[in-house]
C-alpha cells in the first residue's frame, strides 16, 4: 500500500517555490528592469533637461569671436509616437523626405548605432533648426504626438580667422559618451582647438525639469512646484591671448602659400597669432552643413585641416644656428673670440658643407650675423670629438641632446591646443642604432645648421625666439590668457629655464641684432624699434623653405615671431618680410602706408606647389 505520509511536504515544498519565484519575478520586474521602470517614470513624469549656454570666447582686446545663437533639435519618445501620424505633413513641416523619416526612425531604434536607446527616453531626431524653421514646426507640433522640440544654441564666428585655434563643436560620438557620463545621445561637444581642450570649462553644466504627466500623456506642470528642478549653470567665457587683428593679417600674408607664422608674447607665453596655411572659414563648420563641410575639406589635398603650426615638422635651418652657439659657448667648446675659416663652406677630410660668400675668419657674432655654415660645422665637429671632456661621442651627443631638450625641443611643448607634435631632436643612441657605432662629428654635421635628422614645429621655433629675448627661460606657450572664474594651470604660469648660460644669450643676442643691422637680416634694419633675427633656408628636395625668427624690442621684448614658408626659397625671401610686418602691426598698433602695400604684395604672391599630397 502507498505511504503518502510525505505528501503534504512536497505540496508545501511546491508551493513555497512557486511563491519564491513570483517574488523574484516581482523584484525583478520592478526594482531590476530598467525598461519597467522607465516606463513608470515615464507615463507620470517629463525630464527634460535645460541645456546651458556655452562660454563665449574673446581675443586679448575684448573683441568678441565666438558666441551661441538659438537652434533647435527635434526630439521625439518612441513610445508616444501615435499609430496615425501624419508622415506626409510631418516630412513636409521639416523639409525632409519620407525616405529620410523612415530611415532615421530605423537609425534610432537600431542599438548598434545608437546603444542607449530607450523607447521611453527622448531621442534626438533632427538637430539645430534655424529660427524660421523652429516658427513652421512649432504651429504644427500639437499634430505630431511623441514629438517635441529641445532648445540648444549654435556656436557663430564672427571673424573668417583662427579656425586651427578655435576650433569647432559636433555631436557626441559613442566614445565620447562612454568616456564621460556628462554625455548622451544628440549633445555636442568641442572637437577641434579649444573648443575641444577646454570642453569642461565651456560647457557648463546641464539643468533638470521635472514635469508631470496625466494618464494621457499631457504636460499638467512641474512636479512639486519645480523642488527637484536644476538649473544650468553657464559654461566659462575664454579670455584668448590671440590679437584678432594681428590674425587677420597673418592669414593675409600666407594666402597661396603653404606653412605657418607663430607669434609669442615672451613675457607670459600667450599666443599672439597663429596661422597655417592654407586655412579655412570657421564659420563652414557650423550648423547642419557641418559634416558636408569637414568631409570637403578632409579630402583637400592641401590639408587645410592640418594645424602646421603644431603639427607641421619641420628642419629649422639656420635658426636652429643660435641653438648652437648657446651649446657650443655654454659647455665651452668655443670662445666668444674663436674664429674658423669658411671658404665658402666646410670643408675636412673629404666632407664639405656649402656656405654663401662672407669675411673670413668669422667668430660668434659674425657668424651668426652672415649665417655662415662653416663656423657651426666647426663646433659640432670639436664638441663630438672632445674625448677628453665626453669620453666617447655618444655621450657628447647626449649632453647636445640635453641643452636641445631644455630649450624645448624633442618633445611637445605641453600648448592648451589638441594634436601637438614633439619633432625630432636624435641622441647618442639614435645615432649609435644607425650606424652600428661607428659615426663621428662628420658623419652628423648637418645637425649644426638645422638639418639632417632634426625636425621641430613653428612653434618650437617660435619659442626659441622668446627663450633668447628672454635671455635664458621661457613660459609655455597657450592660446587662452584667461578662463572666467578660475587661474591658469601652473603649466602656463611657471617659468621653463634652459641650460644655457646667461653669458651666451647675450652673445646670441648680439648676433641677431648684427644679422639686422648688416646680415641676412638688413631688411629689417629700419625699422622703428630695435629687431633681433636669424633667417634660416632650409633645404629641401624641391625649393628651399624660407624661414625667419626674430624678436623685439630688443631690450624689452613684447613679440616673439617664427615664419616658415614652404617652398619659399631664402629665408629672406618670405619668411624676414613677412615676420617684418607682423611685429610692426603688433608693436605700432597699424602699418604705414608703405608697409599696407608691402602686405597687399606679398598677400598676392602665389607659391607653384604642384599637385601632389602635403
Amino acid at each position: 500500500m502507498p505511504d503518502f505520509s510525505y505528501r503534504k511536504y512536497v505540496i508545501a515544498g511546491a508551493a513555497l517555490i512557486i511563491v519564491i519565484v513570483y517574488i523574484l519575478r516581482l523584484f525583478a520586474l520592478q526594482v531590476m528592469s530598467e525598461d519597467y521602470r522607465k516606463s513608470a517614470d515615464s507615463n507620470a513624469f517629463l525630464k527634460k533637461i535645460d541645456y546651458p549656454a556655452r562660454g563665449v570666447i574673446y581675443d586679448r582686446n575684448g573683441k568678441l569671436l565666438v558666441y551661441n545663437q538659438p537652434s533647435y533639435d527635434v526630439m521625439v519618445v518612441m513610445n508616444e509616437v501615435g499609430e496615425h501620424l501624419d508622415t506626409l505633413a510631418f516630412c513636409n513641416t521639416l523639409g525632409i523626405t519620407k525616405e529620410y523619416f523612415i530611415k532615421r526612425m530605423a537609425d534610432i531604434k537600431d542599438r548598434s548605432k545608437n546603444p542607449g536607446y530607450s523607447r521611453f527616453v527622448q531621442q534626438v531626431f533632427l538637430t539645430q533648426l534655424d529660427e524660421k524653421d523652429f516658427a513652421i514646426f512649432r504651429e504644427k507640433l500639437y499634430r505630431f504626438a511623441g514629438f517635441s522640440i529641445q532648445r540648444r544654441t549654435l556656436r557663430q564666428y564672427q571673424y573668417p580667422y583662427a579656425a586651427h585655434v578655435l576650433g569647432d563643436i559636433a555631436e557626441v560620438s559613442q566614445r565620447d559618451i562612454d568616456a564621460d557620463e556628462y554625455y548622451q545621445r544628440g549633445d555636442y561637444i568641442g572637437k577641434l582647438g579649444v573648443e575641444r581642450s577646454y570642453e569642461k570649462q565651456l560647457r557648463g553644466e546641464k539643468g533638470m525639469q521635472v514635469l508631470l504627466r496625466d494618464a494621457r500623456g499631457r504636460v499638467q506642470g512641474r512636479y512639486q512646484n519645480g523642488k527637484f528642478d536644476r538649473k544650468p549653470v553657464a559654461g566659462k567665457n575664454l579670455t584668448l591671448g590671440i590679437d584678432i587683428e594681428l590674425q587677420a593679417l597673418g592669414e593675409r600674408l600666407m594666402e597661396g602659400k603653404i606653412g605657418s607664422i607663430v607669434a609669442l608674447d615672451p613675457k607670459t607665453g600667450e599666443v599672439l597669432c597663429m596661422v597655417s596655411s592654407p586655412s579655412y572659414d570657421p564659420r563652414l563648420m557650423t550648423g547642419r552643413k557641418r559634416g558636408k563641410s569637414h568631409h570637403a575639406l578632409e579630402m583637400d589635398v592641401w590639408k587645410p585641416l592640418l594645424n602646421r603650426s603644431i603639427m607641421g615638422q619641420y628642419p629649422p635651418g639656420s635658426t636652429f644656428k643660435t641653438s648652437q652657439a648657446l651649446t657650443f659657448i655654454t659647455e665651452g667648446i668655443l670662445s666668444p673670440t674663436t674664429a674658423f675659416p669658411c671658404h665658402h663652406g666646410f670643408s675636412y677630410k673629404g666632407l664639405h658643407v656649402g656656405c654663401h660668400g662672407h669675411s673670413s675668419p668669422i667668430a660668434l657674432v659674425g657668424a651668426l650675423s652672415t649665417s655662415c655654415n662653416g663656423y657651426f660645422c666647426w663646433g659640432l665637429y670639436y664638441m663630438i670629438g672632445n674625448r677628453k671632456k665626453y669620453g666617447k661621442p655618444l655621450n657628447a651627443m647626449n649632453t647636445w641632446r640635453d641643452y636641445m631638450v631644455s630649450m624645448g625641443f624633442g618633445y611637445r611643448l605641453g600648448i592648451d591646443l589638441p594634436g601637438e607634435k614633439r619633432g625630432l631632436i636624435p641622441n647618442g643612441t639614435y645615432y649609435d642604432n644607425a650606424y652600428k657605432g661607428s659615426w663621428n662629428g662628420l658623419t652628423i654635421i648637418s645637425i649644426s645648421i638645422g638639418q639632417g635628422e632634426v625636425n621641430l614645429t613653428p612653434l618650437q621655433i617660435a619659442n626659441l625666439g622668446a627663450t633668447i629675448a628672454n635671455r635664458g627661460y621661457f613660459y609655455t606657450p597657450h592660446v587662452v590668457k584667461s578662463v572666467q572664474g578660475e587661474p591658469l594651470d601652473t603649466l602656463y604660469t611657471n617659468k621653463r629655464y634652459t641650460k644655457a648660460s646667461a653669458k651666451a644669450y647675450d652673445l646670441v643676442v648680439a648676433g641677431m641684432r648684427s644679422s639686422v643691422l648688416g646680415g641676412t637680416c638688413k631688411a629689417l634694419g629700419s625699422m622703428p624699434f630695435e629687431v633681433c633675427g636669424k633667417t634660416g633656408t632650409a633645404q629641401n628636395r624641391g625649393q628651399d623653405h624660407s624661414v625667419f625668427m626674430g624678436f623685439a624690442p630688443m631690450n624689452d621684448p613684447k613679440i616673439a615671431v617664427a615664419v616658415y614658408v614652404e617652398n619659399g626659397g631664402f629665408g629672406a625671401d618670405y619668411g624676414v618680410p613677412i615676420g617684418g610686418l607682423i611685429m610692426e602691426k603688433y608693436l605700432t598698433g597699424k602699418l604705414s602706408a608703405s608697409s599696407e602695400k608691402r602686405a597687399s604684395d606679398f598677400q598676392h604672391r602665389r607659391i607653384a606647389y604642384g599637385s601632389r599630397n602635403r
